[in-house]
């Protein structure tokens, strides 16, 4: 038992209040020390632990700092592939969850919706199998007018739970682990511009005291923030790569001496800017490889952009030269 007084004064009066009150009988036989220790760990709260590792790779990819600058690029991300045995779907479209909502928040791309992609990819029936290689890429990527396509993979994943258990005291960890890889297409060439894996890690801690203090499950949320931790990296880097190409977009439409372009206010054409009109020829392969890399280009025309329309599209006048045709490439003067 604990007895407590508390005195006061009413006037002239000295007046004292004393309260009791029990602590459980096996309570009162620890030590101080342990006392303490109880009060402690009954009072804390979960803890959680994110990093960031790199993965086991050949060589670590380094950052690029690109010195192109102008419009913002379209760039899209199909599903990733979960290769694990665990999450099932569940995996890949949270990591491209993941991916896209850091490469919007970077506000470098016009980031197009997933929807779109898989749309393409069931009218053109490029879906067979879940995998998409290069060669899909570049097709979706041309038909919506893309710079560059993400696609990627978990390649590894697992959850350990370990811990202690003591005489008073007991303590429970949660460790989540996760390897993403990474690959960026070129749409124009179908060349890989930059691939990496990252490897993330989420933990999460908990312990109680004779049975006091935090108990739980399993954390779900720990998959979601290994994926992060594996992903982020890869933000700067993807900047970086794509940037390296000047800027480009496409003639949409062309009326008379109008010209439609599928850039705009969204993308950050500014009204007064002028452009380079390309008519793009037959393909250049290389002779080894026989991939395509390039387009033969016979400069046509160059056009000023006189005003906006839509979220992302702009209005063009020839300033010399002939009349472009729909699907010519243009770019930055």
């Amino acid at each position: 038992m604990i007895e407590r007084s508390l005195k006061f004064e009413v006037g002239s009066q000295k007046k004292e209040v004393r309260s009791k009150f029990y602590l459980p009988h096996f309570l009162l036989c620890l030590s101080p020390f342990t006392f303490y220790l109880l009060l402690t760990f009954a009072g804390c709260a979960p803890r959680t632990t994110v990093k960031q590792k790199q993965a086991v790779t050949v060589r670590e990819t380094e950052k690029v700092e690109s010195k192109m600058t102008g419009p913002k690029r379209r760039i899209g991300v199909v599903d990733f592939e979960n290769k694990t045995t665990y999450g099932q779907a569940r995996l890949g479209t949270a990591a491209s969850d993941i991916l896209i909502t850091e490469l919007v928040k970077s506000e470098k791309f016009i980031v197009v919706e997933r929807d779109k992609i898989n749309k393409i990819l069931d009218e053109q029936k490029l879906q067979q199998t879940g995998i998409i290689d290069s060669a899909t890429a570049v097709q979706v990527g041309k038909i919506l007018g893309l710079n560059a396509i993400v696609t990627g993979s978990v390649s590894q994943f697992g959850v350990k739970t370990g811990g202690s258990e003591y005489i008073l005291a007991q303590s429970k960890q949660q460790v989540a682990e996760c390897t993403v890889d990474i690959r960026v297409v070129d749409v124009e060439t179908g060349q890989i511009l930059y691939a990496d894996s990252g490897k993330g890690v989420a933990k999460r801690a908990t312990g109680s005291v004779l049975g006091l203090g935090t108990r739980s499950g399993y954390d779900e949320t720990l998959e979601g923030e290994a994926l992060r931790a594996a992903i982020v990296k890869f933000v700067d880097n993807i900047i970086s790569q794509v940037n390296k190409k000047p800027w480009s977009c496409r003639v949409a439409e062309v009326d008379n001496d109008t010209v439609y372009l599928n850039a705009g206010l969204a993308s950050g054409l500014e009204v007064g800017k002028k452009l380079k009109v390309y008519h793009l020829g037959k393909e250049i392969k290389d002779p080894t490889t026989g991939l395509v890399i390039g387009n033969v280009e016979n400069e046509i025309a160059e056009i000023e952009v006189v005003r906006h329309f839509g979220e992302d599209g702009s209005v063009a006048k020839i300033i010399k030269g002939s009349s472009p045709s729909k699907n010519d490439i243009c770019r930055l003067k």
